[in-house]
């Protein structure tokens, strides 16, 4: 069985006192720093996206039931509007006839008005239900706007956090190997990190297959 080589105390100085070795060692600290933006970064996108979701869902639950609830009072505004029309025809029919007492005059006028006011009361509830469902979508609308921008920005943090790992792991190899190629390499990656990390704050240009870019503007 090959012996594992444990390196001695002296080289293990020579390689800390090396310069390239401390030049890395620097790098992969400042690789972690970026890490911890990107995850940062991306955990709180998580959690608003969840936040949103819920909002979105309350939100438009909430309109379609008070919308439902200002359609149910028209309903009903209607169905008295048509008992009171009933009401105002037959006794009109009686006064036509000559044989509407005093009374019952009164009570023709009185239809009159209870008729023309369940009109007037479900025009304004028409009007109110067609507020509610416009102020609904845009609200929701309003929501979606803001989830899309997190749907956006999550997938640059998830990508950045798995090239500053990268970056992390090839940078202890040229470390612990004296590779510089791998040192070079790292440095790349962390550069890619560096941009998706900036662009998941910032938004600042779409990457294709990555990012769909901005909602198209409502027609």
């Amino acid at each position: 069985m090959a012996e594992i080589e444990i390196p001695q105390p002296d080289e293990m100085h020579e390689k800390a006192e090396n310069p390239f070795t401390r030049t890395v060692a620097l790098f992969v600290a400042l690789y972690a720093v970026g890490l911890a933006f990107a995850a940062f970064g991306g955990g709180n996108a998580a959690k608003e996206m969840f936040v949103l979701k819920q909002e979105e869902a309350r939100t438009e639950s909430a309109a379609k039931q008070d919308e439902f609830n200002t359609w149910n009072q028209f309903q009903a505004k209607a169905i008295r509007e048509a008992l009171y029309r009933n009401q105002f025809e037959t006794l009109e029919a009686e006064r036509d006839a000559g044989t509407l007492t005093p009374a019952r005059t009164t009570l023709l006028k009185k239809m009159a008005d209870q008729e023309a006011r369940m009109k007037t009361d479900k025009d304004e509830l028409s009007a109110k239900a067609k507020t509610i469902r416009e102020k609904g979508e845009h609200d929701v609308a309003h929501i979606r706007g803001e989830l899309h921008i997190l749907q956006r920005k999550d997938p640059y943090f998830d990508f950045a956090e798995v090239a500053f790992q990268l970056s992390i792991v090839l940078a202890s190899v040229a470390m612990l190997a004296g590779k510089r190629w791998a040192f070079a390499f790292s440095a790349i990656l962390a550069l890619v990190a560096l941009v998706l990390t900036v662009n998941g704050f910032l938004l600042l240009f779409p990457v294709p297959g990555l990012d769909p870019g901005p909602l198209a503007p409502a027609a």
